[in-house]
């Protein structure tokens, strides 16, 4: 979502911005041009080379300041005109009161003024201390920078540099990259309430082993990024899986198909939309050891009885006023005849079908839309794009 996006990031005097140089890094990894502005209270915690050397652009840190001696360009006019959106990170108590009130007494704040707010639009990510961030007036202020229309990352809560631990702590720098995501995607599911699965499930066969399979969670985690993006309200229902859980998103750690069916059992029911993407065991052991099976010679091979796990997808689709459901299925031949006779067995809307043991840990992917209409096969891209493009998908269908 940020490929080829101008982001001008503006920093403001507290210490965490020593995150801003992580969050440039990869706001450039992702594809992303960065302008830094800095104000002169920013440069008592960091200093403008280190900017300029991760963006290989000059930093602006002077109202007075042309971009270049070749040319006439105001800053503060001319270098929001061509961004595509800016984020101030971190946004102390001083620089949210300036804002609130429309004050600009150096280049970052005349650069929020002048921006065209309808082209370029704002997010500032709070950093202060906590007492400071209660406060009633930077709560008033606060008030105010929504009703403008300005988006809030934050802050978080945690345990500050001055030793106290409260509400005012900046977001980490992948979550602010995450978050600044949502600038650019249509609010299509603001408003809904999504239920997600991902990832593998473990069915244990005692302590120690068990059956589990190789999905990694990337699809499943995408989608919710990018239904969070979108506007809704995500929960995740995750099994076991190394990943980070995405900004702005609620994750429910399961372990067994009857752990994650209980938990959508539990959500489903305030869900408007349920995606089911975990790769959930087909079976599981009949009775689980107590304790670890010991081998007794070579020739000693224990004796397993499955039973099958129930549905999820297919109980959450059959209950009364069911959410849209949405179903994946992970296939290794006859993509499009098993997708379609999976979809109609569950009574579901829609399924999206992929070439499993192709996806399972890759960053990409290939599905196929099989719904009542038809086949709509998409191309092959990241599983971070594909999941936007998903969501926009489910979204159309929605309404």
């Amino acid at each position: 979502m940020l490929q080829g996006k101008h982001i001008v990031l503006g920093i403001t005097g507290g210490i965490a911005a020593y995150k801003s140089a992580q969050l440039t890094r990869l706001l450039k990894k992702r594809g992303a041009r960065v302008s830094v502005v800095m104000t002169e209270s920013a440069k008592q915690f960091i200093t403008p080379l280190t900017f300029a050397s991760l963006t290989g652009d000059a930093v602006y840190d002077d109202l007075w300041q042309n971009r270049s001696s070749a040319d006439s360009n105001i800053t503060h006019i001319n270098l929001t005109r061509e961004a595509d959106a800016m984020l101030i990170a971190p946004c102390t108590a001083n620089t949210m009161a300036k804002i609130a009130h429309g004050m600009a007494d150096d280049l970052l704040t005349n650069l929020v003024l002048a921006r065209d707010s309808s082209r370029c639009p704002l997010a500032i990510a709070p950093a202060m201390n906590m007492q400071m961030w209660a406060n009633p007036a930077t709560q008033r202020n606060l008030k105010l920078i929504k009703h403008d229309g300005i988006h809030v990352f934050g802050p978080a809560s945690g345990e500050q540099a001055c030793g106290e631990v409260g509400d005012g702590r900046m977001l980490e720098a992948a979550e602010l990259a995450q978050a600044i995501e949502s600038l650019f995607v249509t609010q299509s599911l603001k408003g809904k309430k999504v239920l997600i699965t991902a990832g593998p499930t473990f069915e244990a066969i005692d302590p120690v082993r068990g059956l589990t399979n190789r999905s990694s969670g990337k699809m499943g985690y995408a989608l919710a990024h990018a239904a969070a993006c979108a506007g809704a309200q995500v929960t995740l229902v995750s099994g076991p899986t190394h990943l980070d859980t995405p900004f702005q998103v609620t994750r429910v750690d399961v372990e067994s198909a009857q752990g994650m069916l209980d938990a959508c059992l539990q959500y489903s029911s305030q869900s408007d939309i349920f995606i089911a993407v975990a790769a959930v065991a087909d079976w599981r052991t009949a009775n689980v050891a107590t304790h670890k099976i010991k081998k007794q010679d070579d020739n000693d091979v224990p004796m397993l009885t499955f039973v099958q796990n129930p549905d999820i997808l297919q109980t959450i689709a059959s209950r009364n006023n069911p959410p849209y459901c949405v179903g994946f299925a992970a296939e290794t031949e006859h993509l499009i005849e098993f997708g379609q006779r999976k979809r109609l067995k569950k009574g579901i809307p829609l399924l999206i079908a992929n070439n499993g043991p192709a996806a399972f840990g890759a960053d990409d992917n290939q599905v196929v839309l099989l719904d009542d209409a038809g086949i709509h096969e998409l191309p092959k891209q990241s599983k971070i794009s594909l999941a936007h493009t998903l969501v926009a998908e489910i979204a159309q269908r929605l309404n």
